[in-house]
């Protein structure tokens, strides 16, 4: 479609599952994340299809965010889509017991780093005239769950500030629309549950979970609708899988 696409968080999960998928589709791709090692091979793997420039940063420094969008090349610099996936849950406590800097982290990479991407990618959002911009979200936005207290708080944060980029952002022409995913079996517990594998990998036993690539088909969907149709909220999940809060498991 060789439109060009950013992605924050291109590094495993989600993103890295789009990335995958926007180029399979002919669009170019800037890809973000911290670990640069990644970043690398994953242009290395995408680029004799289409176009691929790595920014290595972290969407929790505010002055390398902008740094990194400034310095865009001028062929770079129009961009149609914009997708927030950079996020990460970290612990999973009663709200006494739970670590203040594991809320830090969530609240500056979920709230204040989709923030801080947005606002500075923006203009050339605006600049393309027809726009598209993208939030991750969480089921945990819409159901709150026992020790998933900040977590789930830096989720319904997205969820609103979606919907306040929406209203604000008719008059730009910009889409953008949230999309809440349920139980996925990526990285994710594996960082929330920090380098615990054996607890991780509980959370998916006796029932099939999402995977990456079931999120990034249907960011792709909504990213391909024709210029006049906008899907604002969209939760998804897996069959065994009623909200936030229900999994129905087979043990």
């Amino acid at each position: 479609m060789n439109r060009t696409i950013l992605i924050t968080g291109a590094t495993s999960g989600f993103g890295e599952a789009c990335a995958r998928k926007f180029a399979a589709s002919g669009d170019h791709l800037i890809i973000t994340g911290r670990r640069e090692e990644r970043l690398g091979k994953l242009k290395q793997e995408l680029e004799g299809k289409v176009q691929v420039l790595p920014l290595v940063f972290d969407v929790q420094d505010k002055a390398a965010v902008f740094a990194a969008i400034a310095s865009l090349p001028e062929t770079w610099k129009k961009i149609d889509v914009l997708i927030n996936n950079a996020g990460l849950a970290l612990g999973r406590d009663y709200f006494d017991d739970a670590s203040l800097q594991d809320w830090e982290t969530m609240i500056d990479t979920n709230v204040k780093g989709l923030l801080y991407v947005t606002k500075a990618a923006l203009p050339l959002l605006i600049a393309a005239d027809h726009g598209h911009i993208i939030n991750l979200g969480s089921v945990a936005a819409k159901d709150i769950y026992e020790k998933g207290n900040v977590y789930c708080g830096t989720k319904a944060a997205v969820d609103a500030i979606s919907h306040g980029m929406r209203i604000d952002l008719l008059r730009h022409g910009i889409k953008v629309t949230a999309i809440h995913p349920g139980a996925a079996d990526t990285e994710f517990s594996d960082v929330r549950f920090k380098g615990d594998a054996s607890q991780a990998r509980k959370i998916y036993e006796g029932f099939t979970p999402l995977s990456a690539e079931d999120v990034a088909d249907t960011i792709h969907y909504s990213a391909s609708l024709p210029a006049h149709v906008c899907l604002n909220d969209i939760v998804m999940t897996c069959t065994a899988q009623a909200d936030g809060i229900y999994i129905y498991k087979k043990m």
